[in-house]
């Protein structure tokens, strides 16, 4: 059952899985294929290549050619052939978006300092327009803003030139005002931020991956003999895994967020086993697609 708190919510609407269901959600695994090797492999895959990695995570060939014809259907993915062999390739609209992610999920981001303030977003669209304000509203979370309440949403300071980035983008300048402020009270600017971000349902979420990847890494740290089939599994399950935090997570003053907060433990973890494992798992892909590195 999807978490009916703030964080929970973010997951949902942004489409990220909410537990450790990668043989269940084999469209986002299918995204993560492609982000990850087959836009470093030329941009194009086989069909029975594709069928091949997914089985290695978990989804069987049922469940890869139904997911492939939804992504089809929706614009992501497109059927493309080479050398009468069938395949397939990203679209520019995803290819955009995997760009995008991929600046949230390796950005070396600190915490934020509590002295610069916040940004404030409240906006009003009519309902003419509700299909955009649904727009806005889902990017807000993808940036990670909480919602403080009364139709504000808020973020630390520093998130302001990617929110007006994306506010002209979906063309809603003109019914979003946008303020920068320092937190006066009456309550304490802790209580605040808890009010508007779910960092309990946050918090569990980084200890479930963290259950989840510590034996990993530990296998990883001791077990050179292991093969590039095992990292490429081992590296897009934890991909797959950890690309929602980035997205949840904006990266809250430390003076604000619990003691022992588990999410720098878990970004560490995170870049430890991409260090290990990425260039093993491509080298995977690009064998067994039989593509040599340039």
């Amino acid at each position: 059952m999807p978490s009916t708190g703030r964080a929970g919510q973010a997951i949902s609407r942004a489409g990220f899985p909410l537990v450790d269901d990668t043989a269940r959600r084999p469209k986002a695994l299918i995204l993560d294929v492609f982000g990850a090797y087959v836009r470093q492999i030329g941009g194009w895959i086989r069909g029975t290549d594709l069928i091949t990695f997914m089985g290695a995570l978990g989804v069987d060939e049922a469940g890869t050619r139904a997911a492939v014809a939804r992504m089809i259907d929706s614009g992501l993915i497109e059927r493309v052939r080479h050398d009468s062999q069938r395949g397939y390739a990203l679209t520019e609209t995803s290819l955009q978006l995997l760009d995008e992610a991929d600046r949230r999920i390796f950005a070396t981001t600190t915490a934020a300092t509590l002295a610069d303030g916040w940004v404030i977003v409240s906006f009003s669209v009519p309902e003419a327009m509700r299909s955009q304000r649904h727009v806005l509203r889902t990017r807000l979370i993808w940036l990670g803003f909480g919602n403080l309440g009364s139709g504000l949403w808020i973020a630390p300071a520093r998130l302001r030139p990617e929110l007006e980035s994306t506010i002209t983008a979906i063309g809603l300048a003109g019914h979003v005002d946008v303020f920068v402020s320092v937190y006066h009270g009456f309550d304490t600017v802790t209580n605040m931020v808890a009010r508007s971000w779910d960092l309990d349902e946050l918090r569990r979420l980084y200890g479930e991956f963290l259950a989840l990847s510590r034996p990993v890494l530990r296998r990883w740290r001791r077990a050179n003999q292991l093969d590039d089939a095992a990292a490429f599994t081992d590296y897009t399950t934890t991909l797959h895994r950890w690309r929602r935090f980035p997205y949840l997570d904006p990266g809250l003053p430390t003076e604000v967020i619990p003691h022992k907060w588990e999410g720098e433990e878990a970004r560490t973890l995170f870049l430890e086993l991409h260090g290990l494992l990425q260039e093993r798992a491509l080298r995977h892909v690009r064998e067994t697609c039989g593509v040599t590195a340039s």
